[in-house]
Protein backbone atom coordinates (compact mmCIF):
# COMPACT_ATOMS: atom_id res chain seq x y z
CA UNK A 1 0.00 0.00 0.00
CA UNK A 2 1.52 3.64 -1.26
CA UNK A 3 0.38 6.63 0.80
CA UNK A 4 0.15 10.51 0.20
CA UNK A 5 3.80 12.66 0.89
CA UNK A 6 2.42 14.30 3.82
CA UNK A 7 3.15 17.56 2.32
CA UNK A 8 0.45 16.53 -0.22
CA UNK A 9 -2.04 14.33 1.90
CA UNK A 10 -2.80 17.25 4.07
CA UNK A 11 -3.98 20.77 3.34
CA UNK A 12 -4.45 23.69 6.13
CA UNK A 13 -6.67 26.87 6.12
CA UNK A 14 -6.25 28.27 9.56
CA UNK A 15 -9.05 30.48 11.18
CA UNK A 16 -6.54 33.22 11.09
CA UNK A 17 -5.84 33.36 7.54
CA UNK A 18 -7.73 36.33 5.98
CA UNK A 19 -10.49 36.03 4.10
CA UNK A 20 -10.28 35.54 -0.12
CA UNK A 21 -12.70 38.26 -0.09
CA UNK A 22 -12.93 40.66 1.66
CA UNK A 23 -15.71 43.45 3.07
CA UNK A 24 -18.48 44.62 4.88
CA UNK A 25 -19.47 40.61 4.38
CA UNK A 26 -16.45 38.52 3.50
CA UNK A 27 -15.89 34.80 2.12
CA UNK A 28 -13.20 32.65 2.75
CA UNK A 29 -12.35 29.06 0.38
CA UNK A 30 -11.88 26.96 3.37
CA UNK A 31 -11.76 24.40 0.77
CA UNK A 32 -12.39 24.75 -2.79
CA UNK A 33 -12.65 21.65 -5.04
CA UNK A 34 -9.11 22.41 -6.27
CA UNK A 35 -8.06 21.20 -2.74
CA UNK A 36 -10.38 18.02 -2.58
CA UNK A 37 -9.73 16.65 -5.81
CA UNK A 38 -13.66 17.84 -6.94
CA UNK A 39 -15.83 16.38 -4.30
CA UNK A 40 -16.67 19.12 -2.79
CA UNK A 41 -16.26 22.81 -1.79
CA UNK A 42 -16.60 24.07 1.11
CA UNK A 43 -16.40 28.07 1.65
CA UNK A 44 -16.95 30.36 5.13
CA UNK A 45 -19.58 33.47 4.24
CA UNK A 46 -19.28 36.68 6.92
CA UNK A 47 -22.52 38.29 5.72
CA UNK A 48 -22.70 41.86 7.17
CA UNK A 49 -25.95 42.55 9.02
CA UNK A 50 -29.56 43.65 7.36
CA UNK A 51 -27.34 42.18 3.83
CA UNK A 52 -29.51 41.13 0.75
CA UNK A 53 -28.61 37.77 -0.57
CA UNK A 54 -28.73 36.91 -3.98
CA UNK A 55 -32.89 36.24 -5.45
CA UNK A 56 -33.81 32.90 -6.33
CA UNK A 57 -32.15 30.88 -8.52
CA UNK A 58 -30.91 27.41 -9.17
CA UNK A 59 -27.89 25.34 -9.54
CA UNK A 60 -28.11 22.55 -12.13
CA UNK A 61 -24.97 20.80 -11.57
CA UNK A 62 -24.12 20.92 -8.37
CA UNK A 63 -25.69 20.69 -4.25
CA UNK A 64 -25.74 23.64 -2.01
CA UNK A 65 -25.70 23.14 1.65
CA UNK A 66 -25.72 25.95 4.31
CA UNK A 67 -24.37 25.21 8.12
CA UNK A 68 -24.80 28.37 10.23
CA UNK A 69 -22.18 29.16 12.41
CA UNK A 70 -23.27 32.37 14.22
CA UNK A 71 -26.06 34.78 13.76
CA UNK A 72 -29.09 33.89 11.86
CA UNK A 73 -29.57 33.03 8.12
CA UNK A 74 -32.67 33.67 6.33
CA UNK A 75 -32.87 30.96 3.11
CA UNK A 76 -35.82 30.90 0.66
CA UNK A 77 -36.89 26.83 -0.13
CA UNK A 78 -38.55 28.06 -3.49
CA UNK A 79 -42.20 28.74 -1.54
CA UNK A 80 -41.32 30.51 1.74
CA UNK A 81 -38.43 32.17 4.08
CA UNK A 82 -37.23 30.25 7.14
CA UNK A 83 -34.90 31.49 10.05
CA UNK A 84 -31.82 29.44 10.46
CA UNK A 85 -29.58 29.44 13.74
CA UNK A 86 -26.59 29.07 14.95
CA UNK A 87 -26.29 25.02 14.40
CA UNK A 88 -29.04 24.92 12.02
CA UNK A 89 -28.30 23.06 8.56
CA UNK A 90 -30.14 23.35 5.43
CA UNK A 91 -29.22 21.11 1.85
CA UNK A 92 -30.48 22.78 -1.44
CA UNK A 93 -30.34 19.53 -4.21
CA UNK A 94 -29.14 20.11 -7.78
CA UNK A 95 -32.10 22.12 -9.42
CA UNK A 96 -33.41 22.74 -5.59
CA UNK A 97 -34.85 26.73 -5.78
CA UNK A 98 -33.12 28.62 -3.06
CA UNK A 99 -32.33 32.14 -1.77
CA UNK A 100 -30.65 33.55 1.31
CA UNK A 101 -30.16 36.42 3.22
CA UNK A 102 -29.09 37.63 6.59
CA UNK A 103 -32.46 39.82 7.83
CA UNK A 104 -31.00 40.01 10.98
CA UNK A 105 -28.92 43.27 12.85
CA UNK A 106 -26.17 41.30 13.19
CA UNK A 107 -23.13 39.41 11.14
CA UNK A 108 -24.05 36.12 10.17
CA UNK A 109 -21.41 33.29 9.74
CA UNK A 110 -22.73 30.39 8.04
CA UNK A 111 -20.85 27.57 5.69
CA UNK A 112 -21.26 26.70 1.93
CA UNK A 113 -20.81 23.21 1.34
CA UNK A 114 -20.83 23.08 -2.84
CA UNK A 115 -20.56 19.09 -4.05
CA UNK A 116 -19.45 18.30 -6.08
CA UNK A 117 -16.38 20.49 -5.64
CA UNK A 118 -16.70 22.78 -8.95
CA UNK A 119 -14.62 26.06 -8.96
CA UNK A 120 -17.55 28.24 -7.55
CA UNK A 121 -14.71 30.79 -6.40
CA UNK A 122 -14.77 31.64 -9.61
CA UNK A 123 -17.81 33.03 -9.64
CA UNK A 124 -17.27 34.86 -6.28
CA UNK A 125 -14.01 36.60 -7.38
CA UNK A 126 -15.08 37.58 -10.67
CA UNK A 127 -18.74 39.27 -9.00
CA UNK A 128 -16.49 41.15 -6.31
CA UNK A 129 -14.40 42.17 -8.96
CA UNK A 130 -17.62 43.67 -11.10
CA UNK A 131 -18.45 45.44 -7.63
CA UNK A 132 -15.01 46.87 -6.89
CA UNK A 133 -14.65 48.29 -10.31
CA UNK A 134 -18.30 49.48 -10.83
CA UNK A 135 -18.19 47.88 -13.72
CA UNK A 136 -21.51 47.66 -15.74
CA UNK A 137 -22.95 44.95 -17.63
CA UNK A 138 -25.45 44.50 -20.26
CA UNK A 139 -28.11 42.47 -19.43
CA UNK A 140 -27.17 39.67 -21.93
CA UNK A 141 -23.64 40.27 -19.99
CA UNK A 142 -25.28 39.41 -16.93
CA UNK A 143 -27.49 36.16 -18.35
CA UNK A 144 -23.78 34.84 -19.92
CA UNK A 145 -21.65 35.43 -16.18
CA UNK A 146 -24.49 33.37 -14.71
CA UNK A 147 -24.66 30.72 -17.66
CA UNK A 148 -20.77 30.42 -17.06
CA UNK A 149 -21.27 29.49 -12.89
CA UNK A 150 -24.00 27.30 -13.37
CA UNK A 151 -26.64 29.52 -11.92
CA UNK A 152 -30.01 30.24 -12.96
CA UNK A 153 -31.93 32.95 -11.59
CA UNK A 154 -35.47 32.71 -11.34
Amino acid sequence: MSFLDPAEAVTVHRAADPPDIAGPSSVRFVAPGSVTAGRYGLFEYRMAPSTPGPGPHVHRTFSESFYVLSGELSIYDGERWDRFGAGDFAHVADNGVHAFRNDAGVETTFLILFAPGIARERFFLELAEIRETGRELSEQEWVEFYARHDQVNL
